[in-house]
């Protein structure tokens, strides 16, 4: 019996190691992750006030811009995976010299993004059918916004070079302190000096400058200790920009994903296009939570592969499935048991809410596999297996979209599509459990 009891405290002591390194790291990414959308929230409410053509025209700039820095999250995501891989094998100088090739990166996309839109701006305005008021404002905002670019992505990219160091807890105190910067900025020069829309551009660029040069401030302090250097390296920044390719892929594959589901339900109706943005704004809600965990996954899993164990990798992404099977049966009760409550918070039409009802109960059912996506998504990310990521949803996409698009012609609802959407995340599940488990993402050292 002596035996039997004592036989599990090793592993109990591993789960317990492993449970306060996810947590961690996961809370105060979490934090970090909502306070982002809080600047568009923060924009939109002060706008609001100015007139609906000044709101239209925020919304449609604040889509671009928003675009624009989801493609390039691969800037966070690669870099996290190439930091902490040299954490492991205790190797911090090598470590923070990645970190600077990711932030040169991020600089040289930054200005190659300047360099479109300040011309293009009116003709991208318009293929988004602006009317004739509103874009004005939205030019007006997006050419201003656009010099807050570059400040954006060495954000994601320093972002990636913290959370690669174990650390996502100045990455929290940032994006609050912008936040709040952000709110401030906004009122005084919209209102206090009477720029109008302008001004809330120029607050939010103010804003991400001050946050760019804090997480600068940060990463060079560390490069001065540890004695690596903050040149431009050519070589660095090309191995940087080949790592972000596959997950740039799998990136726009996965928001291809996103538009076509959108764009089949505005075939339905008005009533049906209503209920799916509530619900898409629900599930971009939850997938912070989950996203979250699956950060934590990053910078420990290449911490486990830069420091040679493999075994451990394969442990903390078993227990990190577990956490993320457990947070998405929890979302989906919250869902289930909570939206009654919800979805009057955003509309009173009798008929969106009984278009939304039924599909809210399909999205709770898939949050347990949404948990499983992405908790594995974070883990092959770690790994830096980029390349089978961007052929995986590369695969998904090409799945989802005739079985989306079918969905109008046989009479399917808002239902349907979600259903499609389910289908969907099964599909990465699926693609993601058998990579995992095949073992060929444990690639162990410095570099992959």
């Amino acid at each position: 019996m002596v035996l039997m009891t004592q036989a599990p405290a090793p592993a109990r002591a591993a789960r317990r190691q492993h449970d306060r390194e996810i947590v961690a790291l996961a809370v105060p990414a979490f934090g970090a992750l909502v306070a982002e959308p809080l600047f568009v929230l923060a924009d939109s409410a002060i706008v609001g006030h100015l007139g609906t053509a000044q709101l239209a025209g925020l919304g449609v700039a604040s889509a671009l811009l928003t675009t624009a820095v989801s493609i390039f999250v691969f800037l966070a995501y690669a870099t996290t995976a190439a930091v902490a891989r040299r954490v492991g094998a205790g190797d911090l100088a090598a470590a923070i010299r990645q970190g600077m090739d990711g932030i040169w990166l991020a600089l040289l996309l930054g200005a190659t993004v300047i360099a479109v839109v300040l011309p293009a701006a009116p003709a991208i305005v318009d293929l988004f059918g602006t009317s004739d008021t509103a874009a004005p404002y939205a030019i007006t905002y997006l050419r201003i916004s656009s010099f807050g670019i570059p400040a954006m992505l060495v954000v994601l990219a320093a972002t990636g070079v913290l959370r690669g160091l174990q650390d996502t807890r100045t990455p929290l105190y940032v994006a609050i302190a912008g936040f709040l910067a952000n709110a401030a900025l906004n009122v005084g020069l919209v209102y206090g000096a009477g720029l109008g829309i302008a001004g809330s551009a120029w607050g939010t660029v103010i804003a991400q400058c001050g946050m760019a040069a804090a997480y600068l401030v940060v990463v060079v302090r560390g490069a001065r200790q540890h004695g690596a250097s903050l040149r431009p390296d050519a070589a660095g920044i090309r191995a940087s920009a080949q790592a972000g390719v596959p997950l740039l892929v799998r990136t726009l594959s996965l928001r291809a994903i996103l538009v076509i589901a959108t764009a089949v339900a505005a075939r339905l109706g008005d009533a049906d296009i209503a209920a799916h943005q509530i619900i898409l704004s629900l599930w971009n809600l939850m997938a912070f939570a989950l996203d979250a965990i699956a950060i934590a996954g990053q910078a420990i899993i290449g911490r486990y592969l830069g420091a040679d164990d493999p075994q451990g990798a394969r442990a903390v992404c078993r227990r990190m499935v577990e956490w993320g099977i457990a947070a998405g049966v929890a979302l989906g009760l919250l869902v289930v048991i909570a939206r009654p409550l919800f979805l009057p918070l955003f509309t009173s039409d009798p008929i969106v809410t009984d278009a939304a009802l039924p599909t809210l109960l399909m999205v709770a059912l898939s949050q347990p596999i949404c948990g499983i996506v992405f908790v594995l998504d974070g883990v092959l990310m770690g790994a830096g297996d980029g390349p089978y990521l961007a052929w995986a949803m590369v695969l998904t996409l090409v799945v989802f979209t005739p079985v989306a698009l079918l969905v109008p012609a046989v009479g399917g609802g808002l239902t349907a599509i979600w259903g499609a959407m389910t289908l969907m995340m099964t599909i990465r599940m699926l693609t993601l459990w058998l990579r995992a488990r095949s073992g060929h993402w444990l690639v162990t050292g410095a570099t992959r």
